[in-house]
């Protein structure tokens, strides 16, 4: 059970991490319209992935490999881009949406 929470609190902080991260491109318009436009698309995969009623445990789980469908999903969305900062995009659609969690608590 331990490890669940250690687990559950790293990646927490790697989703705020890109969070902020996603933040601090505002100040690049064209960088930050392109990075919305990823977590958007991160975002509908986890729509379909995860669905509408999760736990934050369930999001956990499926951020377990996130690496490898966030760029076939970014790839498949943007075929012409280079795949960019596909962790911080990952983690700041995850951040978002685990504010839609059951159990979500900030």
């Amino acid at each position: 059970m331990i490890g669940v929470v250690v687990k559950l609190e790293l990646a927490r902080h790697q989703w705020a991490e890109g969070r902020r991260a996603l933040e601090r491109a505002r100040a690049d318009r064209a960088g930050y319209e392109r990075a919305v436009s990823r977590v958007e698309v991160v975002t509908a995969e986890l729509t379909r992935r995860v669905g509408q009623t999760f736990t934050l445990e369930d999001l956990a789980a499926v951020y377990g490999t996130a690496d490898r469908w966030t760029l076939e999903a970014l790839h498949e969305a943007f075929p012409d881009d280079a795949p960019g900062q596909v962790s911080s995009v990952a983690d700041a659609a995850f951040d978002l949406y685990s504010r839609h969690a059951s159990d979500y608590a900030p």
